[in-house]
């Protein structure tokens, strides 16, 4: 997924544009015009007046209304003259006190970076604290954005590696901590500021934020935190260390990216995370020694993608997620060592794709999964090793492909699967060593099962007695 960040508003954006006072003034008494013939043809409609009486002489009292009249015109069009000019100084007073606005928040700003290029960590951390400030109190949306910009920007920057806590390193090793914070306490702020509801004051929410290529080495929340519109960058980060959280979090409208990232220790949190509308990419991400876990989850709109992530050696949990919309997709994506669970979760609608993925090693587990709705597709799926399981799970409803799928190694059960749906479909599948166990399943047969088993070359499927294959 490339990700497209949003362009911001420029400060010719919002320069003061005013008409010349001549024009101005022309349409404003077209319309006054207008305004009022409309409402005197609405009176003599209303009144009932047929014609005017052309033989009545003009007398004094006559006269004395039709001077009165005039000086109402004249007071009308000097009145109208006023609000003009009254109209144009206020507009000018607000773009004069924008600009005001602006050439402070840039002093503060500068005086800010200034801060954050200290050689003196405390420094560092006070300038950190001060655009922090700057973006909460920014007069627009374009001088937040770039406040933020610079705080990602800082996480962007090298680093030099922990020399360890060897006595003769004891300076260095003090100087990486201290640095260390100032790095961490940035991740916590823009945790805290994506958790305040958007519209509000201190909320970031709709903002982007680019955190490509940032190590992540200390425990981060983003518990609640509601990702809307704008754009998220992980492009490339490295979850190395901690607890990173977004449980309870909402992605909504948006773009949020973990494209080549990778996971090596530590722990990523989406328990309890809502995907509505929002692209969400993992497509080509390293989980290799963190725990990822999904608990809980709802997919409920827009796409979320793992095309060609490598899970190895590690722990992925989908347990209890809910697959209710949308696409989500596991395209070539490779579980070798790992252990990822999809236990109890609910497929019912959306797209749920594991096409030419491969399964060489560890454990999947699809255990008392419910297949209800939409489609889940295995097509051309490689079961090369490990264990898959299926066993317990329901498919009731809804279209679950195994076609073209190879099952040469490993072990794939669906021991205890109720097959209430002809919908489960086995078409041209490759049964050539590795161990496929229906025992105790119930229901009907999936949909050329049979016919694979009794051309297959192997005997490694195990069927239950209900089900008889035919003789080849």
């Amino acid at each position: 997924m490339t990700v497209n960040r949003r362009p911001h508003p420029t400060p010719d954006d919002r320069e003061l544009r005013l008409w010349k006072v001549g024009r101005a003034l022309t349409l404003a008494f077209v319309a006054a015009v207008l305004v009022a013939g409309s409402i005197f043809y609405g009176l003599v409609e209303l009144l009932d007046f047929k014609e005017i009486d052309s033989t009545a002489k003009l007398d004094a009292s006559t006269l004395f209304d039709l001077v009165k009249l005039s000086f109402g015109v004249v007071a009308g069009a000097g009145a109208l003259v006023a609000l003009v000019v009254a109209y144009r100084r206020q507009r000018v007073d607000e773009v004069g006190a924008h600009r005001e606005a602006t050439r402070l928040h840039t002093e503060r700003f500068s005086q800010a970076v200034d801060k954050l290029g200290s050689d003196s960590p405390a420094v560092r951390l006070g300038g950190v604290h001060a655009l922090a400030g700057l973006a909460d109190d920014a007069p627009d949306d374009s001088l937040r954005q770039t406040c933020i910009d610079v705080l990602c920007a800082y996480l962007q920057l090298p680093f030099t590696s922990d020399p360890g806590d060897d006595p003769t390193h004891q300076e260095e090793h003090h100087r990486y901590l201290a640095f260390r914070k100032v790095r961490h306490t940035i991740l916590r702020l823009i945790g805290d500021h994506y958790r305040r509801p958007q519209g509000t004051h201190r909320s970031w929410q709709g903002c982007d934020l680019d955190l490509t290529g940032v190590t992540i080495d200390c425990d981060v929340s983003f518990d609640g935190a509601t990702f809307s519109d704008g754009t998220v960058s992980f492009d490339g980060a490295t979850f190395s260390d901690g607890t990173v959280s977004f449980g309870d979090a909402t992605f909504s409208n948006g773009v949020v990216s973990f494209h080549g990232a990778t996971f090596s220790s530590g722990m990523v949190r989406f328990d309890g995370a809502t995907f509505c509308g929002s692209e969400v990419s993992f497509s080509a991400a390293v989980f290799s020694g963190s725990v990822m876990s999904f608990r809980r989850v709802a997919f409920s709109g827009g796409a979320v993608a793992f095309n060609g992530a490598t899970f190895a050696d590690h722990g992925v949990t989908f347990q209890a997620a809910t697959f209710s919309g949308g696409d989500v997709s596991f395209m070539h994506a490779t579980f070798s060592g790992s252990t990822v669970c999809f236990e109890h979760a609910a497929f019912s609608g959306g797209e749920v794709s594991f096409r030419e993925a491969t399964f060489p090693g560890g454990e999947v587990s699809f255990r008392e999964a419910t297949f209800s709705n939409g489609e889940v597709l295995f097509l051309r799926a490689g079961f090369l090793g490990g264990l898959v399981s299926f066993r317990d799970t329901r498919f009731s409803g809804g279209l679950v492909g195994f076609n073209e799928s190879v099952f040469p190694r490993g072990e794939v059960s669906f021991r205890g699967a109720a097959f209430s749906s002809d919908m489960v479909i086995f078409h041209d599948v490759e049964f050539s060593g590795g161990a496929v166990a229906f025992r105790e399943a119930t229901g009907l047969a999936p949909r050329g099962l049979m016919a694979a088993v009794s051309t297959s070359a192997s005997d490694s499927v195990t069927l239950p007695s209900a089900w008889q294959a035919p003789s080849p």
